[in-house]
């Protein structure tokens, strides 16, 4: 194949520019390595012509810091890797002749735009610009309509196009973590295909709103958005098909009662995140209990079950001079607060055992009696 000669040139003389060639050399000058007869079991279904051959083109780790103009038909390349380089910039007219291209990966170089001609990629299924420092992606790329799997993780992203989810109707994995996103654009809700949404690691501080129609959705990771993330719509409880839902380490208090709907749910991951309800003890205990929890708080039967607090081993307190507790008239020094009502316990009061246990000299004694 032409990227392994190229490769192998490469190792015995080191002449990177010289590989370049190599490897965008016209593919209808390369002589057949065998007669092959078109009536032969191993004839080509296109009739033996070269020049609609697709190609794969590997270029990652080769320290190349551009591209130089290529004699190959970019027309045959179905993947290119231009992945783990020193590359700045991606020119406008390469990617405009890409019109086969399947595969794009150019993760880790130094890219901080993309072209517009990227849009011209309408057979683009796979397209991976991780690990470079991408503050936006250009409003073009929702032209690519075959797009089935967007990897932008690593940059630094402010912002998703806003039209992104009106025409990636196909696009089944968006991963954007690690980026200083402050929202997700309302359109991402069209994307009816996703079925992976990682957006951890952002300065995330709303979700968008009709999440519901998110149909196909299995993964939802919104984690690690520390202070920014506070509230989580009711409409991701309508999420019936999610099987991982990852929420840690936010600021959220409540979750909404919705999620206590989904059945299909097999992992919830909420530490880390100042839960008020359900509480964190609920939420240690299993998947199970919280929807419990929630299913009840919807239902309005939820009992509070929380243990009561300790205090200091006394029963209840009852108003000194009845037995069972219950009021009395007070007098008119006591209501405007001239004289202190008295409380004694009367479980210890109806004791034999601790007949000054409850004696004021003792209980404000300067020595420390509950101290073991």
């Amino acid at each position: 194949m032409i990227c392994e000669d190229a490769y192998q040139y490469q190792q015995l003389h080191g002449k990177k520019d010289h590989m370049m060639t190599m490897m965008m050399m016209d593919l209808s000058t390369s002589p057949p390595s065998s007669p092959i007869s078109p009536s032969s079991p191993s004839s080509p279904s296109y009739n033996n012509n070269e020049e609609d051959r697709l190609e794969v083109v590997n270029l990652s780790g080769m320290a190349l810091q551009s591209l130089p103009n290529p004699s190959l038909n970019l027309a045959n390349i179905c993947k290119l890797d231009l992945s783990n380089n020193h590359i700045k910039k991606i020119p406008e007219s390469l990617t405009a002749r890409l019109l086969n291209l399947i595969a794009l990966d150019i993760h880790s170089n130094q890219i901080k735009a993309l072209p517009n001609s990227i849009g011209c990629l309408s057979k683009l299924k796979i397209l991976n610009v991780s690990g470079n420092f991408l503050v936006s992606l250009p409003q073009t790329i929702q032209n690519c309509r075959s797009l089935e799997e967007l990897n932008a993780n690593f940059n630094e992203l402010i912002r998703l196009p806003d039209n992104i989810g009106l025409e990636l109707t196909n696009l089944r994995k968006l991963c954007v973590n690690s980026n200083k996103l402050i929202s997700l654009p309302k359109s991402i809700t069209y994307l009816t295909s996703l079925r992976v949404l990682d957006a951890r690691l952002n300065c995330l501080m709303v979700l968008p709103e009709d999440l519901e129609n998110l149909i196909n959705l299995e993964i939802l990771n919104v984690s690690q958005n520390f202070q920014y993330l506070s509230a989580l719509p009711s409409s991701i409880g309508l999420l019936l098909n999610l099987l991982e839902l990852d929420i840690s380490y936010n600021k959220i208090t409540v979750l909404p009662e919705s999620i206590g709907c989904m059945r299909r749910l097999r992992k919830l991951s909420a530490e880390g995140n100042p839960l008020v309800s359900p509480p964190i003890e609920v939420v240690e205990q299993s998947l199970q209990a919280v929807r419990e929890y929630l299913s009840q708080k919807m239902n309005g039967k939820l009992v509070n079950t929380a243990a009561k607090k300790k205090t200091w081993g006394f029963r209840k307190l009852v108003k000194y001079g009845t037995f069972n507790g219950r009021s009395r008239a007070w007098t008119r020094e006591e209501r405007e607060g001239l004289i202190m009502p008295e409380y004694r316990p009367i479980d210890i009061l109806t004791s034999t055992k601790f007949p000054v246990m409850c004696s004021p000299r003792r209980l404000f004694s300067p020595r420390t009696y509950f101290s073991r």
